[in-house]
């Protein structure tokens, strides 16, 4: 089971609020992240719940960037006993026999279960420190750092170039402004 793809779905829905504005959003955002299929599903009370879980996500991506691992483990037991796992055997679209963490329910109880339990799987399996949100100002969208040697800090290259530019521009301002005394 890839547990890395279920995390992302926690990383979307952190980087997306103003595609909970409404269903259209919710949908869109569905698509384009290749879960059309799902998209077909929803109801207010989904978005309701999503618009919820975002903003618990978002303190949980908070308290990592913050070194704060015991918040993080808090925080994502707390949603893994509120929406407990039910793992079940699928074969959907002509794969093979997989796992997936929920079957039943509402979209949004899928959705939930995926993203919490891939938080938790990464947090256990590599650290709380591979959450993080962009170091990039005023960026601050979520990341997940599945790199070897834990040295994601941006979201995103744009971000990451946008950032050296900066410090780049800093230093020579800096020279300047030294060597000019």
């Amino acid at each position: 089971m890839d547990l890395i793809s279920y995390a992302e779905l926690a990383v979307m829905l952190v980087n997306s609020p103003d595609r909970l504005a409404g269903l259209g959003g919710l949908r869109a955002l569905l698509e384009e992240s290749g879960r059309a299929g799902q998209a077909a599903r929803l109801g207010r009370g989904d978005l309701a719940a999503l618009r919820e879980l975002r903003e618990e996500l978002v303190a949980v991506f908070e308290a990592a960037s913050d070194g704060d691992e015991r918040q993080v483990v808090d925080r994502l037991n707390a949603l893994l006993r509120r929406h407990p796992v039910h793992p079940q055997i699928s074969d959907h679209d002509g794969e093979a026999w997989h796992m997936h963490l929920t079957e039943g329910g509402r979209f949004s109880d899928q959705y939930i279960v995926g993203a919490v339990m891939g938080l938790a799987a990464i947090v256990t399996g590599l650290g709380a420190d591979r959450l993080g949100l962009c170091r990039a100002r005023p960026c601050r969208r979520a990341y997940l750092d599945t790199s070897s040697n834990r040295s994601r800090r941006y979201c995103s290259e744009r971000c990451a170039s946008r950032a050296n530019v900066a410090a780049y521009r800093a230093r020579k301002k800096n020279g300047r402004a030294e060597s000019g005394r």
